[in-house]
């Protein structure tokens, strides 16, 4: 984090509900000038002007862009964790589960479909630290695999162990592709999508469900040994 900061660190704690105030107004003006200008058009300058904070204020909270959209990314887990509650406390059927999650998180990036196309232009690139897939994204991609992770073990559902380790992160996959559909989706309300989810929910359970028999297990090694082959930074 910068050391050029205008507003020091204060144990004070009427001060440091004013800093978080000044982070979101920061936050949210970028978001706003992100979807109106580009991503590549705004500049940090920029946002501090609109937002009414000194440049040096602006870095303090935010050290770049990528800063701005780790940011977004962080706040954009924490509401689709708030908007899955109720589903994860009221349903214990695993594909009940997993489709409320599933439409909370669309509920929630809605507001941000415009911007969206955007930011997936700078996202796709698989040296951006904007990458869902990239070091600086691990804190908002593993608050992502939790949820799922809680879909699961909040079920009725009886895994197989192996599978049972590695399906939040598949189910996260899942989730990165039906969110790429979502950002190309010009249905109203993005309803595509939504279809798209609750077909595709019934037969995940059915897969998982399959999972258990003894004949396929041999075959889910396999599946499992081939992911882990593949994870590795040989």
């Amino acid at each position: 984090m910068t050391t050029a900061a205008t507003e020091p660190a204060s144990p004070d704690p009427a001060r440091r509900a004013r800093g978080e105030q000044t982070r979101q107004l920061i936050l949210e003006t970028a978001l706003r000038l992100f979807r109106e200008r580009g991503y590549a058009e705004t500049t940090m300058r920029a946002i501090a002007k609109e937002a009414g904070v000194a440049v040096g204020n602006a870095y303090y909270y935010f050290d770049s862009k990528e800063h701005l959209i780790q940011g977004f990314y962080d706040r954009n887990q924490g509401e689709m964790r708030t908007a899955s509650e109720l589903v994860l406390a009221g349903e214990k059927e695993f594909a009940a589960r997993l489709r409320g999650v599933m439409h909370a998180g669309i509920e929630v990036n809605a507001p941000y479909h415009a911007f969206a196309g955007t930011l997936f232009k700078s996202a796709a690139e698989p040296s951006s630290p904007l990458s869902p897939f990239s070091r600086e994204s691990s804190p908002a991609r593993d608050a992502s695999i939790a949820i799922f992770r809680e879909v699961i073990d909040g079920s009725s559902a009886k895994l197989d162990p192996e599978l049972r380790k590695e399906l939040p992160e598949l189910l996260w996959l899942g989730w990165m592709g039906v969110i790429l559909f979502w950002v190309y989706d010009k249905s109203p309300d993005q309803r595509r999508t939504r279809r798209l989810i609750d077909g595709a929910v019934p037969l995940i359970d059915r897969l998982v469900s399959l999972s258990r028999l003894r004949v396929l297990r041999p075959a889910l090694r396999q599946i499992l040994s081939l992911i882990e082959s593949v994870r590795r930074d040989d």
